[in-house]
């Protein structure tokens, strides 16, 4: 059992946490006019109902099994005894949701945050896999994830499990932190989405005979820059919520906690515009709004504990990696991610949890030691774990669209319809046969 002292909210901070709770869809819907901005004109309706679909399997699923196998910091939990020392590791949960009252309690407000942010992270792989994923498999993988890998995951950061008891059993700092949710929430959407784009590989004609690959842009910039102002509403409210409910910061952190979101974020986009004049001649829209997100994806987990000046230094090498991230992965890894869903969720969210460990305000002797644990863990068990699941579904229900379907389109060849009817959608002249 996790006995884990969890304090109640006070009226301000409960109304404060609903508040922005109800804000998160937005980051939702940010997401998903990016990555169907960034894709092509005639897999954007499939884009967009893919989003939808998403959102409500990650819903269900968490409804069903997540909350049970994540819980919350002061509930029943597994624990494993290891040198005298009680190690929580999965939560002892009811499944559906039984027993738990929804009367505003910080349990049940993690609950409807939760709803939401496991379908945000279920979103993100959608952008690697764009313009080649099938719906059914979407569906299903989104199955996966919620309903188990990001909630044990979660668990373990935000459920009073091993990794946030690194401090009090080890004396690494307070323990993993992660306000916002730039490891179980950034870090665990964007390494599946890694795995996707592995799993899914290239879309037809991306690379070249000689592997270099070809530029396939997006068909519609203006709304990945709507999603870009939409994001930023919505991310206000997922790092508010997150450090109220999981951190325990008081509700008047919130005015800090969002000029260093805004702060990030335009550091972030302003680096990545000047980087792309530099070196193209003129500002790439794609990569200065993939900028922008990764700053916002860079803030959360650090987001209550640290001062505005190292939200900026955060945010501007968030928008520098990223920039030289997301050409790593295409031209010498060979990964074809249409969004750049793993370089500003997954390397970005990476980022954002080191930084923690040097530019947080509070002195905690070994914070940073506990935050690369928590790195350790993303890439040594969660991104084996996600990849493994979409290999074995793989086996069972292809993921990947035929030839015939990429060569369609996504939206005609699963939904027998297109986004665009009246306007002539993008074709493959340019792309090398």
């Amino acid at each position: 059992m996790n006995s884990q002292f969890v304090p109640a909210l006070s009226e301000t901070g409960t109304a404060l946490s609903i508040a922005c709770i109800f804000l998160v869809p937005l980051c939702g819907a940010g997401l998903a006019l990016i990555n169907t901005g960034l894709g092509r004109s005639r897999s954007a309706a499939h884009s967009m109902l893919a989003s939808l679909c998403v959102i409500a399997v990650a819903a269900l699923m968490y409804f069903a099994c997540g909350f049970a196998w994540q819980g919350f910091a002061g509930r029943p939990a597994h624990v494993i005894t290891v040198s005298g020392k009680a190690w929580n590791w999965i939560a002892v949960e009811p499944f559906f949701l039984r027993g738990l009252q929804l009367d505003g309690s910080p349990a049940s407000l993690a609950v409807c945050l939760q709803m939401l942010s496991v379908g945000l992270a279920a979103m993100i792989p959608l952008g690697s896999g764009s313009d080649r994923w099938r719906l059914p498999a979407i569906c299903a993988s989104t199955a996966l994830l919620a309903g188990f890998t990001y909630p044990l995951y979660a668990h373990w950061v935000w459920g009073g499990g091993w990794l946030a008891q690194l401090g009090p059993h080890y004396g690494l700092g307070r323990g993993f932190l992660d306000a916002g949710g730039g490891s179980s929430i950034q870090a665990v959407g964007g390494l599946t989405a890694l795995a996707i784009a592995w799993i899914v590989g290239p879309r037809r004609g991306k690379y070249s005979p000689d592997g270099m690959p070809t530029a396939i842009p997006g068909h519609n910039a203006v709304l990945v820059l709507l999603g870009c102002a939409l994001a930023l509403v919505g991310w206000l409210g997922l790092n508010s919520a997150g450090a109220i409910l999981f951190a325990g910061v008081a509700p008047t952190a919130a005015v800090l906690i969002g000029v260093n979101t805004v702060l990030s974020a335009s550091v972030a986009a302003l680096a990545a515009l000047m980087i792309t004049r530099m070196r193209f001649g003129k500002p790439d829209a794609s990569l200065v709004a993939n900028g922008w997100v990764s700053g916002l994806v860079a803030s959360s987990a650090a987001c209550p504990w640290i001062t505005p000046a190292a939200a900026l230094f955060i945010g501007l090498v968030a928008g520098v990696v990223v920039t030289f991230s997301i050409e790593l992965f295409e031209v010498h890894l060979k990964v074809d991610d249409p969004g750049g869903a793993i370089s500003v969720h997954a390397v970005a969210g990476i980022w954002g949890v080191l930084a923690l460990g040097v530019c947080a305000h509070f002195q905690a002797p070994g914070q940073w030691l506990a935050q690369l644990v928590g790195v350790a863990t993303l890439l040594g068990f969660v991104l084996p774990l996600t990849y493994g699941l979409n290999w074995l579904l793989d086996r069972f229900l292809a993921q990947r669209a035929p030839f015939d379907g990429e060569s369609l389109g996504m939206d005609v060849y699963e939904l027998g319809a297109t986004a665009y009817p009246e306007f002539v959608t993008h074709t493959e002249d340019f792309i090398p046969r």
